[in-house]
């Protein structure tokens, strides 16, 4: 199978299963509280993840290159976004969540002029960032109106920053993580991240009521396993091979997939504003996705 056949597929694969995360994290918080919910979830993902790379001999740390960029990509993809977005979510609805950390592939082409000059975007391509924005914020602008909600504004602003520092994260990787195993990338970053989070829930969260039953178990299994472990080693290994503004696209595809599955599944009702808003998005990532490429500095 061919390089490019693979990464179509990892980006279906993140596509669909992002799709479904925001509405897993949801079930997580019907019991688990915010902080505690991201230790676990990055705790068993990183142990899965370091497990498959000592079976695999893969070799961990063997640069201070490697090293220092565990501690900046924990801290930049998970620690501080995860963070944001569970706390987030408790008061956040999930539709004005996603259109916020929606604004991802924004920051990916505005500050990716600088951390990777070489990746350049042109014209065409960003009009597709825009256009597939634009279309995320039509599926979900009924939720707008609850930005002035009691506690969403403050919310909402972090989940602004949030994407921000993720955004920062994928292009640090982009730039500086060339020839180290995604499986480092992802295993060591995420048990950094369960570490720091569960030390602040340790501290935060030791009167929060806690509601252990079987759905934000499985919410939280679900979120480690296949939304962490599976999804973040694909993404570091599709940002290996494609630019970073590409691999930001799955930010608008994840959104579209979350609406079919309420209409499919859920029984939510598709409306017109959702097909339209729908085919703006897969319209902006097609043409974003079909840009010409220009040539990448290498990373190093």
């Amino acid at each position: 199978m061919s390089d490019r056949r693979r990464a179509i597929i990892a980006f279906l694969v993140l596509t669909f299963v992002w799709g479904t995360t925001w509405a897993a994290i949801r079930f997580g918080l019907d019991g688990i509280p915010p902080l505690s919910g991201v230790a676990i979830r990055f705790l068993i993902a990183g142990a899965a993840l370091l497990a498959v790379a000592l079976l695999r001999g893969v070799r961990l740390g063997a640069t201070t290159r490697e090293r220092r960029l565990w501690v900046a990509n924990a801290l930049a993809t998970f620690v501080i976004p995860y963070g944001v977005i569970y706390w987030a979510e408790i008061v956040v609805p999930t539709g004005l969540a996603s259109i916020l950390f929606s604004t991802f592939p924004l920051w990916i082409v505005l500050l990716g002029r600088w951390v990777v000059p070489g990746d350049r975007v042109d014209r065409r391509r960003l009009l597709g960032v825009l256009a597939g924005f634009a279309g995320i914020a039509v599926i979900f602008s009924e939720d707008v109106a609850q930005l002035g909600g009691p506690g969403v504004r403050l919310r909402g602003a972090a989940l602004l920053l949030a994407a921000v520092v993720s955004a920062s994260g994928s292009l640090m990787v982009k730039r500086w993580g060339g020839g180290i195993s995604p499986l480092s990338l992802a295993a060591v970053p995420m048990l950094l991240c369960g570490v720091v989070t569960g030390l602040l829930a340790a501290a935060v969260e030791r009167d929060a009521v806690w509601g252990l039953a079987p759905a934000p178990v499985l919410a939280t299994l679900y979120l480690a396993l296949v939304g962490s472990a599976l999804t973040f080693t694909l993404y570091f290994w599709l940002l290996a091979r494609t630019t970073a503004v590409n691999v930001s696209m799955i930010s608008y595809t994840a959104p579209v997939v979350a609406v079919l599955i309420g209409t499919l599944v859920l029984d939510e009702p598709f409306t017109l504003r959702l097909a339209l808003g729908g085919a703006l998005v897969l319209a902006g990532v097609a043409w974003a996705l079909t840009a010409r490429r220009e040539a990448s500095r290498p990373a190093g």
